[in-house]
């Protein structure tokens, strides 16, 4: 059977709502870059969605999720506009298979893709959950270093203070020149608080990025019209970054 009719089957089982503005857009948001596979769906002004931590599960849980969350808003993979995916950085595995999954849809859709930074979806939901304006968001990068970077928030969506980095838990500290109070979300600080340079008011050391938090940094990004072609869903690692920079031109 083909996916898109296979995830064109209706139910009502399981579904949670909440209404939010911009109604006509139909957006899909999915992660599993981290040990949570979870996907989020907007339409007709409602959003939906399923979240469930799931180690080394993500490529047998993504695409029944999926099937499963279209099948609860009653649509077919057609009705979306594009599809939003976390971009790490996180596990190279967990983020491939995003990648992976979100060009085979876009692909066969001929729809854009919304590539959206996994610690911005950390500190996102420290907002929603925390009420947090200013979080740093620290993942677990394995290797004596964490995925590092420092959010504030505008208007409802967090934005990136400074650069994000994978660095060694000292050396994480608080953009130059900010001040005030920052909440500590992600593993990073479940595994490195005592060693992360930067002291929180407050923090979480076992949040995970949560696709309902992607979907509302996605739906800002749609805005402002920042959608790409599929073939441009590419990965951000950091630490490849970091490791093989680029060669100065010669």
């Amino acid at each position: 059977m083909a996916l898109e009719k296979m995830l064109s089957s209706r139910s009502n089982a399981g579904s949670f709502f909440f209404s939010c503005p911009n109604a006509m857009t139909t957006l899909l948001a999915l992660d599993t870059a981290t040990e949570a596979c979870s996907v989020a769906l907007l339409h007709d002004g409602r959003v939906l969605s399923h979240y469930e931590v799931a180690p080394r599960m993500h490529a047998q849980r993504l695409l029944p999720m999926i099937q499963q969350l279209l099948g609860e808003a009653g649509i077919a993979a057609s009705a979306l506009d594009a599809i939003a995916f976390g971009r790490g950085p996180g596990a190279f595995t967990g983020v491939r298979i995003a990648i992976g999954v979100v060009q085979g849809l876009a692909f066969a859709l001929d729809r854009p893709v919304l590539p959206v930074s996994n610690l911005a979806v950390l500190a996102q939901r420290a907002l929603r959950e925390q009420g947090a304006t200013q979080v740093a968001a620290a993942i677990d990068a394995r290797m004596d270093e964490v995925y590092w970077g420092c959010y504030r928030a505008e208007a409802g969506e967090m934005r990136l203070l400074g650069q994000e980095a994978v660095l060694p838990p000292e050396h994480a500290e608080a953009p130059r020149g900010s001040d005030g109070e920052w909440f500590g979300a992600g593993t990073g600080w479940g595994t490195f608080a005592a060693r992360i340079a930067l002291t929180p008011v407050s923090m979480d050391g076992s949040m995970l990025p949560h696709a309902e938090d992607l979907l509302t940094l996605a739906r800002f990004a749609w805005a402002r019209g920042e959608a790409l072609p599929a073939d441009q869903a590419q990965p951000v690692y950091l630490r490849d970054q970091v490791a093989t920079p680029k060669a100065p031109p010669a």
